[in-house]
Parts: structure tokens; sequence; C-alpha cells
């Protein structure tokens, strides 16, 4: 089962219509943080086992 560019493009309409882009861009925003956050926290830790 494969989903294609249809699918897609209304999965993207259906998230936009229910939360709306201005708070897309929040919830972008706080992920990007977060993973950033994680990265930095590995990184560190790598650095003061070795």
């Amino acid at each position: 089962m494969r989903i294609g560019m249809w699918e897609l493009l209304l999965l993207l309409l259906i998230v936009v219509l229910l939360f709306g882009t201005r708070r897309l861009k929040t919830i972008g925003g706080d992920l990007g943080a977060a993973i950033k956050g994680f990265k930095t926290a590995l990184h560190g830790d790598s650095e003061t086992t070795r």
C-alpha cells in the first residue's frame, strides 16, 4: 500500500485546516528545538565518556 501525491496533499490540507499555519510554525519550531537539544545532549554525553 503506497501513499500517492494526492493523498499527501489532502492530508496536508486537513492538518492546515485543523491547526492553522501559525500554530504549525510554533509546533515546527518547538520540535526543531527539542531535536537540537537532544542532539546536543547526546554529543555532550559522548564527549564526557571519551
